[in-house]
């Protein structure tokens, strides 16, 4: 993977740029053009912003562009994503999706990454085979473990924030988590709280009490959907929707770490992804064996 290479004297001329900019920002519309991207489909749509693949036509390359609707764009939302865009850029893991670039064009702000081939969102609508769901948890307590060594949270670790590549070499999907910098920004600016989004969030940080911890319950809310089909939801009182299957397909120790995961009490779950991601592969040979005895 290849660092983030978002230049730090790009993010201020953004500012700079904001401070002084019109309300003539160009339309955004599929095949349009913004500076030297052409806009090929829209692939997300949401409150804050719109997220297309486009087209470098000068590398000759598919990257995405997430373009905040203008209104959002304000001086103290540059100053927010100039602060967690130099946190992300410390993120140096494949794992975790680098942004490459971000400025205004054609009065537009936009936010430039490396296209993926979709969401955990939409293949999770799928069923997924247990060694499938048990390495994209594995990936993505891995990616989380590097930002929490480095005292990074994400607080906001969904499915719609976790991106699949396709190994071309393998033909098998890598996973890359995503938006540390401006999702966050955007809910601290817009919000005023930095919580996250309602229904993946762990208790405390719906009062504004965010940590490690809470990304912790976020990763055990969805490796319990990967591998039940179902989503818990409020108060997210144990068991879960959908435990009867589960324990059918998976060992005990792995529901007991996804368990502890989403404990109510933070304190009583894993202090950070590192420890989550260390039970998790010691349960490995166990976790594979049971479930290929299921199958048998």
């Amino acid at each position: 993977m290849q660092p983030s290479t978002l230049p730090r004297s790009e993010i201020s001329n953004s500012a700079k740029t904001n401070s002084a900019k019109t309300n003539a920002a160009k339309a955004v519309r599929v095949g349009s053009r913004l500076g030297k991207y052409r806009l090929d489909r829209r692939i997300g749509r949401g409150g804050f912003a719109d997220v297309y693949a486009a087209t470098d036509t000068l590398l000759s390359i598919k990257v995405a562009l997430k373009i905040p609707n203008m209104r959002w764009v304000t001086d103290d939302l540059i100053s927010e994503f100039r602060r967690e865009a130099k946190l992300t850029m410390s993120l140096e893991h494949p794992g975790i999706l680098p942004i490459r670039d971000a400025s205004f064009i054609d009065g537009n702000f936009v936010i430039v990454s490396p296209l993926a081939t979709r969401t955990l969102d939409e293949r999770i609508k799928k069923r997924m085979s247990f060694e499938t769901a048990f390495e994209f948890t594995a990936e993505l307590l891995d990616a989380t473990a590097h930002a929490h060594s480095r005292g990074v949270i994400h607080c906001d670790i969904k499915p719609e924030n976790v991106l699949l590549f396709r190994d071309p070499d393998t033909n098998t999907d890598t996973l890359r988590l995503t938006d540390f910098g401006i999702a966050k920004a955007a809910q601290k600016t817009i919000s005023g709280s930095g919580t996250g989004t309602l229904g993946y969030m762990a208790p405390e940080q719906a009062m504004g009490k965010p940590s490690k911890r809470s990304d912790v319950f976020s990763i055990g809310l969805i490796a319990y959907r990967m591998l039940s089909s179902h989503w818990p939801e409020y108060p997210f009182e144990w068991p879960f929707p959908g435990s009867a299957a589960i324990r059918k397909r998976v060992h005990p120790s792995v529901i007991a770490i996804i368990q502890k995961s989403v404990a109510i009490k933070p304190r009583e779950r894993f202090a950070d992804a590192e420890k989550m991601a260390q039970a998790w592969e010691k349960s490995r040979l166990k976790a594979f064996r049971f479930a290929r005895r299921d199958r048998n």
